[in-house]
This record gives C-alpha cells, structure tokens and sequence, in this order.
C-alpha cells in the first residue's frame, strides 16, 4: 500500500496505490476485490491485472466515503482480496487504515410550528444529529419583550450520530388575555453548542382570549341599560294610592266568619337523584366509561338514557386473558385513521385493517407475567424520520406509542422489548405486504415497519411474547 493509512473528508475522496508483484513461474492474472466495512466506498481500478512472472503492476484504490452518519469519524480499516486466476489457494489480503475526518450537521424544527391556547403552548423540538460525531447542546426560549416563560424537558441533549432527540416545551404567556380577540407571539428556542454558534428554531405563539370579545361589549350594553333602567324606575316611580273604602258595620252587628280557605298539601318534591351507574366489573381506570343515568323527578314517561359502551384497552384484555390461562401474554389494538380504536388482539392475532389503506396512527400495547414492556414510535415529518421517546409499562398496564392527533402523521414503524423472554413482530406495510415475523433476544430491543428509505405507512401488527 502506499501510503498504508490515508485521511479523507465525508463527502471528498482519496486515492491509494496498490503494487503487486508476480513473483512465480507462470503468467498469472490477479482479480482485486474490496472488503471490509469501507467497502461500499471503495473503488479498484482496474478490477483485474495480467502479470508475466517477475513483472509488478499497479492498481488504484479510490475511497470516496458519504457526507452521513454512516461514515464513522476516526481510523477505520479496510483491505483487498487479490485472488490468483493460476493458484487460486493463494489468496492475499493486504490490509491499511483510513482515517474519516468528524464532521457536525445538525437540524431542528417545531412541531408544531404554530400553536393555540389560552393559558399555555404545547410544541415539540426536534432535533437531528446528521454528522458523524455526538452531539452535546443546551436549549433555551426567547422572545421579543419577555412576554412567554418557558419550560423545556430536557434542557440539555446528547444525540448520537444518525438519531435525534425530542424536546418538550411548555409556553406560559405572563399575561392572560380576559377579553379581546388572539395575539400571536413570536418566540424561538436556541440550540446552543459549544464553540459555534446558537441555532435558532422560530415558531409562533397564538394566544386566545379567555373571553371573546363580543360577549364583553354584550355584557357592557346589558350593564348600561340595567343602570338606567334603575336610574328611570326611581325618578319616575308612580304613587300608587287605593280609593276603596271600608264599610261601616252596624253597631251591634256580629262579623261573619270568613270561610278559611281549604288546606292544600304541599305538592311532592321532584327526587332528583341521579340513577346510579352500575358497579365496574373488572375494568381498570384505563377504560373509558360511559355517562351516568339521567335525573329522576317529573313524568315517568321518557325513556332511559342509553349507556354509552365502554372501549376494552388492552390492559383489560390481557388481565381477562391472564386468568383464564397461565403463561405470558400480549394484547394489543390499533388506532386507525378515519377508523379509530379498533377492538384488542391477542397473541398473535391480526389488529388492523389489512390492505384496505387505513394507516395506523398509534398502538395500545399491554403484557402479562413479562416485567412489563417498553417501546417507541416512528413516523416521518416533511422528509425526515422522527421517533417518540420511549414508553414504558408493567405487566397488565397499558402502553401507548403514537399519537391520535390528527396533525400528527400516522406511524410507519416502532421499536420495542419485554425483560422477560422476549417479543416476536410482524408488520404489515402498505405496497409490501407482512415483512416477515421477527423476534428479540431476552432484555432487548428490535425495530419493526417500514424499511427506513421506504418511509410506507404501517397498516396492521402481530405480536407474540
């Protein structure tokens, strides 16, 4: 090799000579394949030498390595296979070190970038780490005229090359707004790395009136008329005088009793107690209920108020599953675009909409006798692949990965494990179909979905632990 160790820029290229000499007896060709995990960069020109005995040739090797996470910063070794055509045993693989220069790119944005409320504002800060070093940075809020406070969790992110970190941040305006209509607020949170320059993400605070504005003036006007109808009512009080007379009764005269009028009872107080709702039979507080029944008093006429169903979660599901048999379980249910939660599945069932194009927009996932499971999301957000962070549940507790925003995308993959044994997947995506069952070794994880260049929306699970 010369040189034996070369240095390179990620997105550049080097070159690097190979001589080889046939040092036998016979004409010999020697075909030059790359190996390694810098083979995929590496280009041998030519491919192939035809060399008479004692003769030295020479090929190039060119090493153009990507500007992404892939190329790992620091030494990295490579080497060529050169195969004799003659004495194909006599395999050579000669061996050098490239050294890949580190390089920082990083990207962030709001999601959204514009929120709405009264009292406070819920974005998300994503950041993505597109270099191929660790990037360490501080966040922090500003604002023109200190109008917002800000509380970001977490204030501070480590981020490997190629993954990104999710930042929640809560936006409290220092004033509320009582009556009136919106204000907007522009605000922007600052990515702060050592030795460079605060990256700045501008987003928009929408604040809303607690009251609109309209129902003010109205209260004003029925105020206004209020007082001047007291003003009127006591300037102009008529006096009102009465013109009857008694009658002068003769003297002597014995009054009449005056008949008292009947007694009337007091009519019946309406019961208005409310029908009480029926006792929980087995349901967690993770299923929704229904309304409670209607009040009591008046006619008995009107039909009872219906009872909305309750929706079985997945917690449920696998509690009922867990005492009728032993052993670990996975219950699971799909939120369907357009569709909603659908009913849960179990070990191994199919939960979702099978080639019928509803995406799945998040996933309710629950064990038993499994030390619990952990998970994360993945969806994508103009172009880029994002992840939720990582959720976490105990045996018979419901895990949610996802979202049911509707300005959220829907899911094309997640990431997920038990700490006892293991869980095995199958995802079916939209264009491709079941991508095939896939399991994890006992504590670890295992991503599953979309392949990540495809970026396809997920449309049904299967699970099995």
């Amino acid at each position: 090799m010369e040189p034996a160790s070369a240095t390179v820029d990620p997105g550049s290229s080097t070159t690097v000579r190979l001589r080889v000499r046939n040092t036998g007896d016979v004409v010999d060709e020697y075909h030059f394949e790359p190996v390694g995990a810098l083979a995929p960069w590496t280009t041998v020109e030519p491919r192939s030498l035809r060399l008479y005995p004692g003769t030295t040739g020479t090929v190039e090797l060119t090493f153009a390595p990507p500007r992404t996470p892939d190329a790992t910063a620091g030494p990295n070794p490579y080497a060529i296979r050169i195969s004799p055509t003659e004495h194909p045993d006599a395999v050579t693989v000669p061996e050098g070190n490239l050294t890949i220069t580190p390089f920082t790119e990083v990207r962030a944005e709001l999601v959204p970038p514009t929120v709405k409320g009264r009292f406070r504002g819920r974005p998300r800060l994503a950041v993505d780490n597109l270099g191929n070093t660790k990037v360490t940075a501080s966040l922090s809020g500003s604002d023109t005229g200190d109008k917002l406070s800000y509380d970001l969790q977490p204030g501070n992110v480590q981020i490997e090359p190629g993954r990104a970190a999710f930042v929640k941040a809560t936006l409290r305006p220092r004033q509320i707004i009582w009556f009136g209509s919106k204000q907007e607020q522009p605000y922007a949170v600052s990515l702060r790395r050592s030795g460079t320059e605060p990256m700045d993400v501008d987003g928009t605070y929408v604040q809303r009136g607690f009251l609109p504005g309209w129902l003010a003036t109205t209260l004003g006007l029925v105020l206004a008329l209020a007082i001047a109808f007291v003003m009127i009512w006591l300037t102009y009080k008529p006096q009102v005088k009465s013109a009857a007379l008694e009658k002068p009764e003769k003297a002597g005269a014995i009054a009449k009793p005056s008949p008292s009028a009947p007694i009337s009872s007091a009519p019946p107080k309406p019961d208005d107690k409310p029908d009480e709702e029926p006792a929980d039979s087995g349901a967690d507080g993770d299923e929704e209920k229904g309304g409670g029944g209607g009040g009591g008093g008046g006619g008995g006429d009107e039909p009872e108020e219906k009872k909305k169903p309750r929706k079985v979660t997945a917690a449920a599901a696998v509690r009922k599953l867990a005492e009728r048999s032993e052993g670990r379980h996975i219950c699971y249910r799909v939120y369907l675009a357009d569709g909603g939660w659908q009913k849960p599945e179990c070990d191994g069932a199919e939960a979702g909409e099978v080639g019928e194009g509803k995406a799945v927009k998040a996933l309710n996932v629950a064990v038993s006798s499994t030390n619990g499971v952990t998970g994360a999301s993945a969806y994508v957000v103009d172009g880029w692949r994002k992840g939720d962070e990582w959720e976490k549940a105990d045996d018979e507790k419901n895990m949610y990965l996802g979202s049911t925003d509707g300005d959220i995308n829907p899911m094309q993959g997640y990431t997920m494990q038990v700490f006892d044994g293991s869980v095995c997947h199958d995802a079916y995506v939209k264009d491709k179909q079941w991508m095939g069952q896939s399991c994890t070794e006992p504590g670890k994880w295992t991503y599953g979905g979309s392949p990540m260049e495809l970026n396809l929306q997920l449309e049904a699970v299967r699970f099995t632990v």
